[in-house]
C-alpha cells in the first residue's frame, strides 16, 4: 500500500510504498489482547515474599507452665505476636514473568501497526527536524499535521534531538526509537507518526 509522506511543515513530501505483510493484514482483537496482557504483566514488580510462621526457625519448647504463671500459654516462639516470629499473612512471591511465542509478539505489532493505517490515524514524516529545537516552532506546525490529543511519534535507530527537545513540554506527545515500537504503546495513542527512517527500521525487524 502507498502513504503520502509528510514534512513538518504538512507539505507533501513524496509517497512511500508500506510493505502488506506489516502493515496491510487485518487486525485481530484476541491477537491484540494477548500481547497487550504479556506487556503489561511483564513490567509488573514482583513482591518481596516474607516469612511466615512455618519459614521461622525458632524454638517449639513450651514457656513455661500450662498454669499458674500469669502469662498465655504459648508452645511456639515462631507465633506471629513475638519479637522474631512469623508475619501473620504475608506478602506472597507471585510470579508474573509470563511467556509469549516471538511469532505471536511480533504479529501482535504487525496488527498493531495495520489497525493505525486502515483507520487513517497513521502519518509518515519524512524527518523530524524543528528549528532551533523550539517548542513554539513546533507547535506552530502540529495543528497543519493533524496531531491528535495523544500522538506516538517512532524515530530510526536514534531521537531526533531537536524534535526532542521541542516536544519535551508538549503534554500528549511521546516519541520513542523504533526499537522501542511495541504493541500497548500504539494502540493506546490517538495518532501514530512514522519517520521514514522508522518505516524502514521496523520493516526490517518483522521481515524476518
Amino acid at each position: 500500500m502507498k502513504i503520502q509522506v509528510k514534512n513538518l511543515d504538512a507539505k507533501a513530501a513524496g509517497e512511500l510504498e508500506l510493505n502488506d505483510a506489516i502493515f496491510g493484514i487485518e487486525p485481530r482483537a484476541d491477537i491484540l489482547h494477548r500481547v497487550v496482557t504479556w506487556q503489561l504483566e511483564k513490567r509488573r514488580g514482583t513482591a518481596r515474599g516474607t516469612r511466615e510462621r512455618s519459614d521461622v526457625a525458632r524454638t517449639g519448647k513450651r514457656l513455661g507452665n500450662q498454669k499458674g504463671g500469669g502469662t498465655a500459654r504459648h508452645g511456639d516462639r515462631a507465633a506471629p505476636i513475638f519479637i522474631g516470629g512469623g508475619k501473620a499473612h504475608g506478602a506472597r512471591v507471585r510470579d508474573f514473568n509470563p511467556g509469549l511465542n516471538k511469532k505471536v509478539r511480533a504479529l501482535g505489532l504487525k496488527m498493531a501497526l495495520s489497525s493505525k493505517a486502515k483507520d487513517g490515524t497513521l502519518i509518515v514524516l519524512d524527518g523530524l527536524d524543528v528549528a532551533e529545537g523550539k517548542t513554539k516552532a513546533l507547535v506552530g506546525q502540529l495543528g497543519a499535521l493533524g496531531f491528535g490529543t495523544k500522538t506516538l511519534v517512532i524515530d530510526g535507530d536514534a531521537l531526533n534531538v531537536s524534535f526532542a527537545n521541542a516536544s519535551g513540554n508538549l503534554k500528549g506527545i511521546n516519541l520513542l526509537p523504533a526499537v522501542g515500537a511495541n504493541v500497548y504503546d500504539i494502540l493506546k495513542h490517538d495518532t501514530l507518526v512514522l519517520t521514514r527512517a522508522a518505516v524502514e527500521k521496523l520493516e526490517a525487524r518483522l521481515n524476518g
